[in-house]
């Protein structure tokens, strides 16, 4: 198991399953979700799970996904929703339902060598996909000082982005690269501003949207999610930070992930879902005691509109 699920009782009663529903799994990880969403599945069922994680493809290996003809693993971003369920044979607009847990799972984190964690001396990857792109470490040798304060400012949110991308470039004039989180955690030791967990958080949070692309990968998975969904086929999609979130909110309220209202000729409002509820789930203090990662998790959820 990546971690435990977050608000797993919520996002599967929001799916509305129906034993032999067409559904996915847009990030499997350790299978939380799924394990118990294929539960429910029979007959004709499916659940198509994509994960572009060699760790996570090692896990629909074994029980309860091996074998099961209800489950299908798709080793590929969902970025990638459309073209990959159309090559399975899922016809566009079949969908009943489809369920993203966005962010990075503890499981990662705790896996030093990934690179994702301050908390290890470990090398600076950061790759969800670890066997194509460029790493974090690439990120920082590669960057101009104006594209890691872009990444800084606007992916971490960090306060003095600019003087962190300045003492990365006169870092690199000394000749020397950053490889480890342990050489960049240094070099934050003497730029921070405010707490230095959340400091850090913030920086490492940056670079591992900047390697992954995100933001990106999200906006094109929503495009794609809306085209497969039947009519009335659910969204269910749990986010973590504001950026992502942001996202997320405009495309269910809007169909764009800039927020921006389209009318057609007669001046009325494409809205391509109902909202099934007003405002995000979030976890209660129970949940969140048990799993901290459930502290900043909401829950979206909306329909795909019949007409």
């Amino acid at each position: 198991m990546y971690h435990e699920p977050v608000l797993l009782k919520e996002s599967l009663d929001m799916l509305g399953l129906r034993p032999e529903g067409t559904y996915v799994d847009a990030t499997f990880g350790g299978g939380g979700h799924a394990r118990h969403l294929l539960a429910t599945l029979s007959g004709n069922g499916r659940l198509y799970a994509f994960d572009q994680d060699e760790d996570a493809r090692k896990n629909a290996l074994t029980p309860p996904f091996a074998g099961n003809p209800c489950f299908v693993f798709v080793p590929a971003n969902f970025r990638h929703l459309k073209r990959m369920l159309r090559s399975e044979g899922v016809a566009t607009g079949s969908v009943n339902g489809i369920l993203a847990d966005l962010g990075v799972s503890s499981y990662q984190i705790d896996t030093a060598e990934r690179g994702f964690s301050y908390r290890f001396d470990a090398p600076l990857d950061m790759r969800m996909n670890n066997r194509d792109g460029n790493t974090a470490a690439d990120v920082l040798q590669k960057y101009s000082a104006d594209e890691l304060q872009r990444v800084f400012s606007e992916l971490g949110e960090v306060r003095n982005a600019r003087t962190l991308a300045r003492a990365i470039l006169q870092f690199r004039e000394t000749g020397q690269t950053l490889r480890t989180t342990g050489e960049l955690v240094g070099l934050c030791d003497k730029n921070l501003m405010g707490e230095r967990w959340r400091y850090l958080s913030q920086v490492f949070q940056a670079l591992r949207m900047e390697v992954n692309d995100e933001l990106g990968a999200l906006a094109d998975f929503l495009k794609d999610a809306h085209e497969m969904l039947a009519p009335g086929g659910r969204l269910v999609v749990i986010t973590y930070h504001s950026l992502e979130d942001r996202l997320v909110k405009n495309f269910i309220k809007t169909g764009n992930v800039e927020g921006n209202v389209v009318q057609d000729f007669y001046g009325n409002i494409d809205k391509p879902f109902v909202l099934t509820v007003k405002k995000p789930i979030e976890a209660g203090e129970t949940e969140i005691k048990n799993n901290p990662r459930a502290r900043s998790a909401k829950l979206r959820v909306a329909e795909k509109a019949k007409t």
